[in-house]
């Protein structure tokens, strides 16, 4: 059965996109190698936070099919690739599920067909890396195909800024691919902003990466000197921000997860070649942010000798392990470094966290609590990592023996501060 959009990758981006083109009023399928995630879709249950499992029966009542069937790729005219692309040790996007769905599309691809990369991937990628493997197909690029790049912008949790609400950037390999890719995408949103190229679209991304992490190290720094000069960082950054121009207030915390990771071109093949130097201040500012979950670990020990107790035995609660709050996604979350030091010194950890039933640290179980404020009164120290909506902030600094902030969420003067 013909459809007008085939969705490539059903997680965090490419669902809800999924969604929004239903609500436009297109026939949708979605396509996944994960035979788990299809036929959790397919049984009206969502395996993201962003959408509820009424979203993905409403999803399926107005015709959206969710499938393992490769087949599937060819029955679209316009195809979007929103594979995840995890990063590898060497700090570049893992493209092997871009690049097996781009092989995959290829076999089946039909003329006059639109391709959308929303995948995050390096500059450069769409044209030297997915263009030959779509022209694998015999059919020519800005000829008989359509390929632009338009990368994800979804933010999991966040309730004030949807798809439909945030701009869409486009860059296509021609001015007539931009077009198609636009036409569509207008359908969704209800802005679409056009970059010169694909790389620049891609590089939108990079951009918009590197600059949240560069700024998260700028506080994350500004802690660690504050608290050494006995300066209220908090109290810093809630003057700052009444500044009207030139200042947007980030904040510290243990570390970073999740998907917006710092990405380095200095590592991107190109034609046979690298680009040969970093960004040195993206690169700074990855140390930087890496070493928060042990400093984290530090002060934890500092507040537990000035009750005459040392790490290892001492009884320490991690209150939420996702990487961000309201979501239920422990990807790269620096929860699991700061736990993991945390036994490696001999304490006796638990945590709880609403929206994660079970959680291995060293590949090991993490006892989890009944009662958050149960388990605080009990610990010798509690951590708080995550401030989730269903934590009551004022019922935890009152029951918690000693509680340290990592988020600067508890009322002033109620606990630790990072």
């Amino acid at each position: 059965m013909a459809a007008d959009l085939v969705v490539i990758g059903l997680g965090f981006a490419g669902l809800p996109l999924a969604q929004a083109a239903v609500a436009a009023g297109m026939d949708v399928i979605g396509y996944d190698r994960d035979e788990q995630r299809v036929a959790e879709v397919g049984s009206g249950r969502s395996p993201v936070h962003d959408l509820s499992a009424a979203d993905i029966r409403r999803m399926l009542a107005c015709g959206f099919r969710a499938t393992t069937d490769p087949d599937a790729l060819g029955r679209a005219r316009i195809a979007v690739i929103c594979e995840p692309t995890p990063l590898t040790e060497e700090g570049t996007p893992d493209l092997t599920a871009v690049r097996a769905s781009a092989a995959a599309l290829a076999r089946r691809l039909r003329p006059h067909s639109t391709v959308i990369v929303g995948s995050t991937v390096h500059p450069g990628t769409t044209e030297d890396v997915l263009r030959p493997l779509l022209e694998g197909s015999g059919l020519r690029c800005g000829v008989d195909f359509h390929l632009a790049v338009s990368p994800t912008r979804t933010d999991p949790g966040n309730r004030g800024h949807r798809l439909s609400s945030t701009p869409a950037v486009v860059g296509g390999a021609t001015p007539a691919c931009a077009d198609a890719a636009a036409a569509f995408l207008s359908r969704l949103t209800e802005r679409v902003v056009r970059a010169r190229g694909t790389r620049e679209a891609e590089t939108v991304k990079l951009l918009e990466n590197n600059y949240r992490v560069v700024n998260i190290a700028l506080v994350n720094e500004m802690a660690v000197f504050c608290h050494d000069a006995g300066i209220d960082l908090w109290d810093v950054i809630r003057c700052a921000e009444t500044k009207p121009y030139g200042f947007q207030a980030f904040r510290p915390g243990p570390g970073m997860g999740g998907y917006c990771t710092a990405l380095d071109p200095a590592y991107l093949p190109r034609r046979g070649r690298t680009i040969g130097y970093p960004l040195r201040m993206v690169e700074l500012a990855q140390e930087v942010n890496q070493r928060m979950p042990r400093y984290l670990v530090h002060r934890a020990s500092a507040l537990l000798n000035e009750d005459g107790k040392a790490v290892r035995g001492a009884r320490v609660l991690l209150l939420g392990v996702t990487y961000k709050p309201d979501v239920a996604d422990t990807s790269a979350s620096p929860a699991h470094q700061v736990a993991a030091r945390l036994l490696e010194l001999g304490a006796q950890l638990s945590y709880h966290d609403p929206w994660v039933p079970q959680w291995r640290v060293l590949d090991r179980p993490v006892p989890r609590a009944d009662s958050p404020y149960d388990a605080a009164a009990g610990a010798d120290l509690t951590l708080l990592l995550q401030p989730h909506r269903l934590y009551d902030l004022q019922g935890l600094t009152a029951k918690a023996r000693r509680l340290l902030d990592a988020r600067g969420v508890t009322p002033a003067g109620a606990a630790h501060r990072l």
